[in-house]
């Protein structure tokens, strides 16, 4: 059931995520203004996170922090339809933080919940692929709103998967399941010191964590910066419209869509370790090709070779971060432990976006971003060593 529930959630903020930024580009407002607005829902998510890991520790069923999200995923997308001022767009852009803030905790932790006998690992992989068909089908969708010049089209259809996720949790079955497999929430061990039981503690976790903030600061830039910089084109590679930017997203999260499963299920047999080193040496070896694309009068061929290998980094490290992260942290702290990996998604959506936003007004391409990023990927690798050490399960 839950793997439904991230299924709609993805179709609906497929089109939302992707096509956005192209649609408010095309309304006059500038890449750091764009920026600007995807920071504030990063902010009010890196808040509503660590709410939601709270909430899950004391108790709460992910159920209805679920429902909360959809909720005020809808009143989002209600002021994103209309808006046609900067102050209407950030207002939409809070409310749509605040949401994915509740959501991805409670999200990710009813995974192991749901489970039951069968592998956390190979839930992840199944849910991450779920999330990858559905944010496929939702930049598909939003691709051919653009086609048909209303690409306001996919707040409409964010609207309604997001009422098909409510009518999901109702399920009886979903909420008891919880309710079971949750009997150990009551453990004591403490998440801030280490004791005989567990080493969890927050520096245990500080390797994953930073290994997480550079990866998930790409999911930001394939949402902000990317698009940008296809549109804007540099001083060689040409600038490409709204709708052909919009089929090379597509072909990237395709690529995802492609991957994910048959990716994800090898490396569940696989170590933690060795995922995130296939997972970043993938991410740095494609950033560092899209910064070589910016140099390059044909440069946007070379940006599509590089999405395989970002395709191939991004579905390795989503699955195998995850499940380091439940190996790394106890059953009372999970939750937070969630609300902690989650916000590494917040922290690069506050300083990516406008990062990408700003060096793009100034240079006029992106070629230092990703080559920064690539760099940076690379020299993470060793870190890789320091989170194996510091599995419990």
């Amino acid at each position: 059931m839950i793997t439904k529930v991230r299924l709609f959630a993805s179709i609906g903020a497929g089109g939302v995520l992707y096509l956005s930024p192209l649609l408010f580009a095309e309304l006059g407002f500038s890449s750091s203004e764009i920026g600007w607005g995807i920071t504030i829902a990063a902010i009010s998510g890196s808040i509503s996170r660590i709410l939601s890991g709270f909430c899950l520790d004391k108790g709460i069923s992910f159920n209805i922090l679920l429902k909360a999200a959809a909720i005020i995923a809808i009143f989002a997308d209600l002021f994103l339809f209309n808006s046609l001022t900067y102050k209407t767009y950030l207002e939409g852009q809070f409310l749509l933080g605040a949401s994915a803030g509740i959501y991805w905790p409670a999200s990710e932790l009813a995974v192991p919940i749901t489970c039951g006998n069968y592998p956390s690992s190979k839930g992840f992989a199944l849910v991450r692929s779920a999330d990858a068909l559905g944010i496929s089908i939702g930049s598909f969708l939003g691709t051919i709103a653009s086609w048909i010049s209303f690409t306001r089209f996919i707040f409409l259809i964010d609207i309604f998967c997001l009422m098909v996720l409510i009518y999901l949790l109702t399920n009886k079955i979903l909420k008891e399941g919880y309710i079971q497999t949750n009997l150990d929430i009551n453990n004591e061990e403490d998440f801030l010191f280490t004791n005989n039981k567990s080493k969890t503690t927050i520096k245990a976790l500080l390797p994953i964590l930073t290994i997480s903030i550079f990866a998930t600061s790409i999911f930001s830039l394939l949402q902000s910066g990317l698009p940008l910089d296809l549109i804007n084109g540099s001083t060689y590679r040409g600038p490409i419209g709204e709708t052909f930017s919009g089929l090379i997203l597509s072909l990237q999260l395709g690529l995802i869509l492609l991957f994910q499963w048959p990716i994800g299920n090898w490396l569940s047999t696989k170590n933690i370790d060795f995922g995130l080193k296939l997972s970043l040496l993938s991410l740095s070896i494609g950033c560092l090709l899209i910064a070589l694309s910016s140099r390059l009068t044909n440069g946007i061929l070379l940006i599509i070779f590089a999405l395989f290998f970002i395709a191939l980094g991004l579905t390795a490290f989503l699955p195998t971060a995850t499940e380091g992260i439940i190996q790394t942290s106890t059953i009372s702290k999970r939750g937070m432990a969630m609300a902690l990996f989650s916000q590494c998604f917040g922290l690069s959506s506050i300083f990516a976006p406008i990062a990408s936003g700003k060096i793009i007004d100034i240079v006029g391409d992106g070629m230092f971003i990703w080559l920064s990023i690539g760099i940076i990927s690379m020299m993470l690798i060793p870190l890789t060593s320091k989170v194996k050490e510091n599995l419990i399960n």
